[in-house]
């Protein structure tokens, strides 16, 4: 009798260990509940080894097995890849939308205007050649031109550069993620080698992971003992196990792809590894979509404004050449190439000298000491009509009548902007659908794996409950053992 008291009591206390066990995990799950990435936690409980009693089992109350963390392994990846998406639409948007700004023309005058106004002040000077206030006018107006092709490659520029900024944050930020989940994989394998299960630590690791995902594109595995590997693009690996690699931003020369001094990103595994270039493995996420404006938009529009800019002058300079000043003397170039290259030529437009300085320098006239004559104004005029590009460039015939390209230089302008507001607008409808994809499927994972106060006040109750009722079975169990005890006196 007295040895199935004895095992009254010895349930009664692992029961009432058993509800402690409960209301610590509940108060833990309440207290973590605004944490990010907590995923709520329960204790999984399995039945004693029964004791023998004759023909009879006996049961012995229940034990712990586990504390888990309900979480599901295929939403968390998802969560993962579709905030990659998230970060290169984002990363593409963010920058976009400043070089949309450089082209914003319900703001301020832009470029098509002022080549508009340019040409037209041609015509005026054909109408009135021998007039200062119509040459000043022309000069005026081409100075307008130079400075806003200039306005424009240095706000492109600008855009490039910040970019660079960010890219040297984003490296500086999945750096110190790379060596915070190394460092959880060493706490989570070292809590799991002894067969608990380290249940903060995954949800911090998986945290970061969707943090460095957000950043670049990542793929990870997990292996038996609990660790993960990253891998970023192809070949970058930037965690195995507890170990680390790290990334570098530094500025290098022009390859093709990017311009001269825009940042180049460098991998090192280890103290003892050779630097190597991977930046074009870096596709996704918000440094992804940044270098994607940079080395492709920003470039891109960089070479088609450098063109533009490169074939009128080149074709305005070979017909006031043909002409006349208003001195009589044959006249030079009116526009002046730094460097005479298509390269930058929107950075190194400049009126000539001779025009800069003197309006009676300007050729309106295609014989000398002929002041009604207006040839070489309205042919410079009528260059606004001629289709002179093509493919972002000026044609081979490009500075004669006869041209063989495909656009008007209004034409090809108002090209430049057009693709810019479709690639723009379809950026902003990608960012638009994967942030509704990331909040949908964090919805999801709030649904499985968050905490809902209501359910954990439901248990706190019942867990209060069974606590009591332990408590009362110790209590019946001394004071069956004392029944027991005053029989013998």
């Amino acid at each position: 009798m007295g040895a199935k008291i004895n095992s009254i009591m010895d349930v009664g206390k692992h029961s009432l260990m058993n509800s402690q066990t409960a209301l610590q995990t509940t108060a833990h799950n309440i207290g973590s509940k605004d944490v990010e990435g907590f995923s709520r936690q329960r204790v999984e409980f399995e039945t004693n080894e029964p004791v023998g009693a004759g023909k009879q089992r006996i049961g012995t109350g229940a034990k712990p097995s586990a504390v888990t963390r309900v979480n599901n392994n295929f939403i968390e990846r998802q969560i993962q890849t579709e905030t990659t998406h998230l970060g290169t639409s984002k990363g593409r948007a963010d920058n976009i939308q400043r070089v949309e700004d450089v082209f914003n023309e319900h703001m301020s005058k832009g470029l098509n205007q002022f080549i508009t106004e340019f040409f037209n002040s041609f015509r005026e000077l054909s109408n009135t050649p021998e007039s200062q206030a119509t040459r000043d006018l022309v000069r005026t107006t081409a100075q307008g031109v130079s400075s806003d092709f200039q306005r424009i490659n240095r706000s492109l520029r600008a855009v490039q550069s910040d970019v660079n900024h960010q890219v040297e944050a984003h490296v500086s930020e999945i750096n110190s993620l790379s060596s915070e989940i190394a460092r959880l994989n060493e706490s989570i394998m070292a809590v799991e080698i002894g067969g608990a299960v380290a249940n903060d630590e995954r949800d911090r690791r998986d945290v970061a992971l969707k943090k460095m995902g957000e950043l670049v594109n990542v793929r990870y595995s997990e292996g038996k003992n609990g660790s993960v590997n990253v891998l970023a693009g192809n070949s970058v690996v930037l965690v195995s196990g507890g170990e680390f690699g790290t990334l570098k931003a530094v500025a290098t020369p022009e390859d093709g792809i990017k311009r001269e001094g825009d940042l180049d990103i460098f991998y090192e595994f280890g103290k003892s590894g050779v630097p190597s270039a991977v930046t074009r493995q870096f596709t996704g996420g918000e440094m992804g979509g940044a270098l994607q404006v940079r080395d492709e938009v920003v470039n891109g529009i960089l070479n088609k404004v450098d063109g533009l800019a490169y074939s009128i002058a080149e074709a305005v300079n070979e017909v006031h050449k043909a002409g006349f000043d208003g001195y009589g003397n044959k006249a030079d170039h009116f526009f002046d190439l730094q460097g005479g290259d298509v390269r930058d030529a929107s950075q190194n437009l400049r009126l000539s000298k001779g025009v800069a300085g003197d309006s009676w320098k300007i050729a309106a006239g295609a014989v000398p000491k002929a002041p009604a004559d207006n040839r070489i104004a309205n042919a410079i005029s009528s260059l606004q009509y001629e289709r002179f590009m093509s493919n972002g460039r000026e044609t081979p015939t490009g500075r004669a009548p006869s041209s063989s390209g495909t656009s008007t230089y209004d034409d090809y302008y108002n090209g430049i902007v057009g693709e810019l507001g479709v690639s723009a607008h379809k950026t902003y409808q990608e960012l638009d659908h994967q942030d509704a994809v990331v909040k949908q499927l964090k919805n999801i994972r709030e649904g499985i794996s968050g905490v809902n106060i209501d359910e954990e006040a439901i248990k706190m109750i019942e867990y209060q409950k069974t606590f009591d009722a332990s408590a009362k079975m110790i209590k019946v169990a001394d004071e069956m053992f004392n029944t027991v005890l005053d029989l013998k006196r």
